[in-house]
């Protein structure tokens, strides 16, 4: 059952409300975090939250959510998504 998620990957959405509340859905794995950084591994790739006065109010591993509040002042994403088995640019031009 784990090996189909990772296979699947979780569905991942982000909701940000008045830069106060953000709820991350798809949280694979939380890398690091204080007050005023935290980085997430999403099925999207890796999530970078930077503000002040962060607090992760509640994480779920099963689920994926993850709910924290704060001033959220930016976040980004370092990784780029690579689906497995599209074959990549060439992989869409040249079909077997």
């Amino acid at each position: 059952m784990i090996e189909e998620k990772s296979q699947i990957g979780l569905p991942h959405q982000i909701i940000l409300e008045g830069r106060k509340n953000l709820t991350v859905s798809g949280v694979e794995n939380i890398e690091s975090f204080d007050e005023n950084l935290v980085v997430l591994i999403t099925s999207m790739g890796e999530l970078t939250i930077h503000g002040t006065d962060l607090h992760i109010t509640k994480s779920n591993v099963e689920t994926g959510e993850l709910i924290m509040d704060g001033t959220i002042s930016d976040f980004s994403y370092s990784d780029p998504v690579i689906k497995k088995g599209t074959g990549g640019l060439f992989g869409h031009f040249f079909k077997p």
